[in-house]
């Protein structure tokens, strides 16, 4: 770690604690050239990966895109912010748990798809007459009966 002050290589670690949330990492510093103190923070930085789109297009994971997905399929829903932005973390939290470079616009439908029908059985029918392309009314009656089955874990 460079020094903030004189840009020396040669700092040294004095002290570490753990933040109040558990989160972070608190660190002071001394340099050994200008024998000033300084802090630092050491966090986790979570690399999501890139999204593959149906048409081989690859782009960055979009966390306000996903709110904004939830945020059509749920509109005049009476469903709560916290429960939607649980769904959204839970989202999140699996696409990074799959390890994976690059993970398919298809397999993240999927699972937004599965938080969906946790949260509302209308918001379900939504995203899914998109997601999946109803073409007649057979394809909804397909999605209601899906509704109609225990979600799954």
């Amino acid at each position: 770690m460079k020094c903030p002050f004189c840009k020396s290589d040669d700092t040294q670690v004095i002290d570490s604690r753990v933040s109040d949330d558990g989160e972070s990492i608190r660190r002071r510093r001394r340099c050994a050239a200008c024998n000033k103190r300084f802090t630092t923070y050491e966090t986790v930085e979570f690399r999501m990966p890139r999204v593959v789109k149906q048409n081989g297009t690859r782009e960055e994971f979009d966390l306000e895109k996903l709110r904004e997905s939830f945020n059509i399929a749920l509109n005049k829903r009476p469903v709560s912010t916290a429960l939607v932005d649980e769904a959204i973390a839970t989202v999140r939290d699996e696409v990074i748990a799959l390890g994976e470079r690059e993970v398919p616009t298809r397999q993240i439908g999927e699972i937004v798809m599965r938080e969906l029908h946790k949260l509302d059985q209308v918001a379900y029918i939504r995203f899914a007459s998109v997601y999946r392309s109803f073409q007649d009314a057979d394809d909804f009656r397909v999605a209601i009966r899906e509704v109609q089955r225990p979600a799954k874990k």
